[in-house]
């Protein structure tokens, strides 16, 4: 499947529940407040105590490359699963990174930004971070809400059966 297939066009598709009208310009501005934090905190102000008596520079980058990878993993099947081919038959995606968590692309990128601060903690940046989560939260609510007025009860079922955004360390039984 070539790249270029990946994203088609989201109006008019009605295999797609929709996402929050202000979302894709929240996301970029989050991002440039992000980084834009931690570049002047990790280049000019250190206002964050060093811990790198606590690992060497390069256990961090290590670290940081292990988390962006899963980052791009996650965001990349994510895309993938849900825009690069139309449904017939609009249906709950549960295979794949869908079946870990509901929100792979979400997680995606928190995890982008975690891996930044693997390299450097900054602790104005970690309070940014933890506002981009909570907006992650309120635009998986969000789609959340379109998604069950669009599958319904299936819905429903889908997420008792998977997590939000944390994937569990151990599977749930399903009670019947």
């Amino acid at each position: 499947m070539g790249e270029e297939k990946i994203f088609k066009i989201q109006e008019n598709r009605n295999d797609l529940a929709g996402e929050h009208k202000l979302g894709d310009l929240g996301q970029f501005s989050f991002a440039v407040i992000f980084l834009t934090v931690w570049i002047i905190d990790y280049f000019f102000v250190q206002l964050t105590p060093s811990f790198s008596q606590y690992s060497t520079l390069l256990i961090r980058i290590m670290a940081a490359f292990v988390i962006f990878i899963i980052a791009g993993l996650l965001a990349k099947k994510g895309l993938t699963m849900v825009f690069a081919e139309i449904r017939e038959k609009p249906m709950v995606i549960r295979t794949g990174v869908f079946r870990v968590v509901r929100h792979p692309i979400y997680l995606g990128a928190i995890l982008f930004y975690l891996a930044f601060l693997a390299v450097y903690f900054s602790l104005p940046a970690t309070f940014v971070w933890i506002i981009i989560v909570q907006f992650y939260v309120y635009l998986c609510k969000h789609e959340e809400k379109l998604l069950i007025e669009k599958y319904g009860n299936d819905y429903e079922q889908y997420k008792l059966e998977t997590p939000m955004i944390l994937p569990r360390l151990i599977k749930r039984k399903n009670k019947v």
